[in-house]
């Protein structure tokens, strides 16, 4: 087997890779994700114990323990391009021996799980809610860059989803991949279900107008009206069908959670966002520590 060169995956002085700055035993094997950097210490104050605290640019990390049970939490920053280089570090952290930069004879399978925020495209999910995504569906063209064969199902609501938004291939050729089902059927009781459509931007891309015209201005209106036998779009926001297509090209479990802190069609906004957000990582950890 060929070793991986240099040039593709860069390994620090201190045996770390290079933009989470981990090496493999300070990876645990349930990796939180959160987008914002100063969330991490939100997270990790319930923990037990810390054991690493390290950060590199944008990229923060905390592994401790709650119980027996060992995690790291990670902030990922915001969108695809950041989940990228995110969840091929954390592959390369267990799958790849640093030593001899092959891979590995037998891979390791992580549980990943984000917290995030996101805004509501249905009435009845109202802000300062909770979703726990059964799909990401990506409008941001990330996986793209992949080899990836859809399943025959997610082929079914991905040719649906194109018929009904006609969504223009000028600007996105979306993807579809699930939810790990064996961490979604713990997240039940308390949590909205239904896909998530992720976003290559905050403003245009959904549908967010300043002062720059939109090309789709009824994008909003269309995904809101999706549905496909039971499934229909419950939120959007910017990094969940990353997480899941690379999660399930590499093998690993993932689960994206979102608070809801504004309600796209009612134009309501969380009255206290960071309050709904703790409750979120709150009930997540009590979960994750039973599993």
């Amino acid at each position: 087997m060929q070793p991986i060169p240099e040039s593709e995956l860069f390994i620090n002085s201190r045996g770390a890779v290079y933009h989470l700055n981990l090496r493999p035993e300070e990876l645990a094997p349930v990796v939180l994700t959160v987008g914002d950097p100063d969330r991490v210490t939100k997270v990790s104050q319930h923990f037990d114990t810390i054991e690493h605290r390290l950060q590199h640019r944008e990229f923060v990390s905390h592994t401790g323990r709650i119980g027996r049970k060992r995690i790291t939490v990670v902030s990922t920053g915001i969108g695809t391009d950041n989940i990228d280089i995110v969840l091929n570090e954390l592959d390369a952290l267990v799958n790849i021996d640093f030593t001899t930069r092959t891979l590995k004879k037998e891979f390791t399978h992580l549980t990943i799980i984000r917290i995030g925020t996101s805004g509501s495209l249905q009435k009845d999910i109202p802000a300062d809610s909770f979703v726990a995504s059964t799909h990401g569906l990506g409008i941001d063209n990330l996986l793209n860059f992949y080899r990836n064969e859809p399943a025959p199902d997610e082929t079914e609501l991905l040719q649906s989803f194109a018929t009904q938004t006609q969504l223009h291939q000028r600007l996105a050729q979306p993807y579809l991949s699930a939810a790990s089902p064996t961490l979604l059927r713990h997240f039940t009781s308390g949590f909205h279900h239904g896909i998530t459509v992720t976003c290559p931007g905050f403003y245009g891309p959904q549908g967010r107008v300043l002062r720059l015209g939109l090309a789709q201005p009824d994008l909003i209106d269309r995904l809101t009206a999706f549905s496909y036998g039971p499934h229909r779009i419950t939120n959007f926001e910017m990094e969940t069908a990353g997480i899941y297509g690379l999660g399930k090209l590499l093998g690993h479990s993932c689960l994206s959670l979102s608070a809801i802190v504004a309600n796209r069609i009612s134009k309501e906004f969380s009255k206290d966002g960071d309050a709904t957000i703790g409750r979120l990582i709150r009930e997540t950890l009590a979960i994750v520590e039973g599993l």
